[in-house]
This record gives structure tokens, C-alpha cells and sequence, in this order.
């Protein structure tokens, strides 16, 4: 900006004397503009001769002094040169780069883009159309066409049909009407070893301990079927899939219960526990939280920490797959913001080995 008030300033004092002595002010400016030449020549022995910015002001400056047939004989670089450094001389003028200010459309606001990809990518079949309105639903007026450049620049195609649904898109849709059975062992304190059938629900994580005996005959088995077939459908919860392993206690007449409720029965392969992980995963969590820490005496007393621990899991326990909801919570708590004012209280469950905190009300 300095440079170009000087040149800006030495141009209306050159321009005194075209209007003084017009008649030798082309003659005085040739001069000027060799001598300037010589200095620059002197400094450039070798080579192609370089131009400093300032050079460049100082003959694009004098170039308003002298007829423009006379340039080739005149200025050392070529006329198609001058004009470019004297148009680069006025655009400094109105580049508004430097001064911090934008001209045209504002961009689009980043936490805007991250929401755009993330509709894209929980929403398979959803265009940059479709998008767009669901934006304009929540408050966020957005262009079509800006959708579709943002999808193109992440590398998502802007069209409906971009890629079939991912395994775990899959696997959470059916997971809904899919429950899990499974025996767990439990020791006592007295080396006896008791056994206890759980049930979860995969879509809301859901446990069911429905009892405990020393003895897990078949006819058990049916009972405790009986029990969750029931307790399901009071609920209106019935499921459309029943993952079991091959153990031999599981027969037709347990399998009957559930296809009666219209449940199709799923057989993990032998020795795969992974094809029943949900339900091999809260097994180990009840004893890794529970049974791990706590001297069984009998039956009573394992069905009553069982019952415990069930209310905890259900109620209280917190799951990544649900946004840390437990599986009898719908929506989230509340936010805190007063926590200087307020101390969260703790309760002990399951004879004291797990606490639960609470704000109270």
C-alpha cells in the first residue's frame, strides 16, 4: 500500500510538466526512464534481468508520460509487459484481501457440513434433495446445490442410492425382535454348583433372570421358557427370533413355547460362542460386577442377588449402543448446570458391591 501511494504521488508530479513544458517533458521522461534502466542493468550483469516490485511501479508510472508508439524504443521490457505491471498496479487498489473483509456469498458454516455428512451417512437412501429439506425442517436453509458440493467434496455421491445398507445398520434393524438364551453357572460358597437361564433382548438390551436351580432339567427348561413367553407378551414385546446354542436341556417342547408366539428359533453353531455374544457378554458382566465379588450361600440367596443385579442392569447400568441409556430409559436426563449447588447421592445395590448415583429431587 506504501509503494503505491509513492508511485501514485510521483505520478502527479511528473504530470506538472506535461502541463508547463509539454513540448520537452517526452524528451525529460526518456531520459528518466534510461537512466533508471542503466541503474538496473548495473545491478543485473548476467542472466535475464529481474524487476523488483518497485522497479516495476516506477516505469509502469512513467508510461502515462510518454506516447505509447514510443514504448519498444523507450522502456526495456515489452508493452504487453508494462500494461500487465500498470493493470497489477491499479488491482492492488481495489484488492480487499488484505483488509479482512469477503465479498460474495459467505461460506457455509463447518458444524453445518459435519450435519450434512452425518444425515448422509445415517441415512443411506436419503439424497442431497432430501437432506436439504430435513435441514430446512430443523432450521438450517440451505441450498440443494450446496448440499450436493459438500456431499461431492467428502466423496459421497449426492444421488438417492449411494451403497446398500452396512452390517450394522443391518444387524441393529433386525435387532429389535431378536432374543437370546443361555445357562450360566454359579458356585457357592459351599462348592455347589447351581445354574441360572437368562434372556436379553438385542434392540433394547433388555435382562431377564428368570431362575435359578441346582438341577437344570428339561422340564425346567419348558418352565422358565413359559415364564419369559408370558412375561413378553404382557408387554407386547414378543420376539421374532430366539438365538439359542445346542445345549441338550433346549428340545421341541422348549422350542414349541416360542414358536407358538409366531418366533422363529436360531441355532448358534457348536462352539461359537461369538454367534450368541450379546448374551455370552452380560453373563460375563454379571459375574465380573456381581457374583465375582459376592459369597453365594444357596439358591435364595443367589436368585436374590441375581434379582438385584437384574434391576441395576435394567434400570441404572448405562450401554454404549443406547447413548449410555439403561434398557428401561427412553430419554435422556436432564442437564446439570449447578454444580457447585448440587452433590449427586449414592446408593449401594447388590449387597453394597455396586453403587448408583442419583441427584435427589
Amino acid at each position: 500500500m506504501i509503494v503505491f501511494l509513492l508511485c501514485r504521488t510521483a505520478r502527479a508530479l511528473l504530470s506538472v510538466p506535461v502541463v508547463l513544458l509539454r513540448r520537452g517533458t517526452a524528451k525529460d521522461a526518456e531520459l528518466l526512464v534510461l537512466r533508471h534502466e542503466n541503474a538496473i542493468l548495473r545491478r543485473h550483469v548476467r542472466g535475464r534481468v529481474g524487476y523488483e516490485p518497485a522497479g516495476r511501479f516506477w516505469l509502469a508510472a512513467l508510461t502515462s508520460l510518454i506516447p505509447r508508439g514510443r514504448w519498444a524504443a523507450v522502456f526495456p521490457a515489452a508493452p504487453g509487459t508494462l500494461l500487465a505491471w500498470h493493470r497489477r498496479l491499479i488491482a492492488r487498489k481495489w484488492d480487499y484481501a488484505a483488509r479482512g473483509s469477503r465479498t460474495g456469498r459467505p461460506p457455509t458454516a463447518a458444524a453445518l457440513k459435519s450435519l450434512v455428512l452425518r444425515l448422509a451417512d445415517e441415512n443411506l437412501r436419503w439424497g442431497h434433495r432430501r437432506i436439504q429439506g430435513e435441514l430446512a425442517r430443523l432450521g438450517h436453509p440451505i441450498a440443494a446445490f450446496s448440499v450436493g458440493e459438500i456431499l461431492y467434496v467428502a466423496g459421497i455421491d449426492p444421488a438417492p442410492r449411494r451403497f446398500g445398507p452396512t452390517w450394522r445398520g443391518f444387524l441393529t434393524a433386525q435387532a429389535q425382535g431378536i432374543l437370546a438364551a443361555d445357562f450360566f453357572p454359579i458356585g457357592t460358597v459351599w462348592g455347589k454348583c447351581l445354574y441360572a437361564m437368562a434372556f436379553i433382548e438385542h434392540g433394547t438390551r433388555r435382562l431377564l433372570i428368570t431362575g435359578v436351580t441346582a438341577h437344570p432339567t428339561v422340564r425346567w427348561a419348558v418352565h422358565q421358557a413359559r415364564n419369559i413367553a408370558a412375561d413378553l407378551g404382557e408387554r407386547g414385546a414378543g420376539p421374532r427370533f430366539l438365538l439359542r446354542d445346542r445345549d441338550s436341556r433346549y428340545t421341541d417342547a422348549f422350542d414349541a413355547v416360542f414358536t407358538a408366539e409366531d418366533a422363529e428359533v436360531l441355532l448358534s453353531a457348536p462352539r461359537a460362542p461369538r454367534m450368541n455374544a450379546h448374551c455370552e457378554r452380560v453373563i460375563g458382566a454379571i459375574g465380573r460386577e456381581g457374583l465375582d465379588h459376592v459369597l453365594v450361600l444357596g439358591e435364595n440367596h443367589a436368585r436374590k442377588v441375581l434379582t438385584d443385579y437384574q434391576e441395576h442392569y435394567n434400570g441404572h447400568r448405562p450401554h454404549r449402543s443406547r447413548q449410555q441409556l439403561p434398557p428401561s430409559a427412553t430419554e435422556q436426563p436432564a442437564i446439570v448446570h449447578d454444580l457447585d449447588d448440587r452433590s449427586p447421592l449414592r446408593t449401594r445395590v447388590v449387597g453394597g458391591i455396586i453403587n448408583e448415583y442419583r441427584y435427589a429431587a
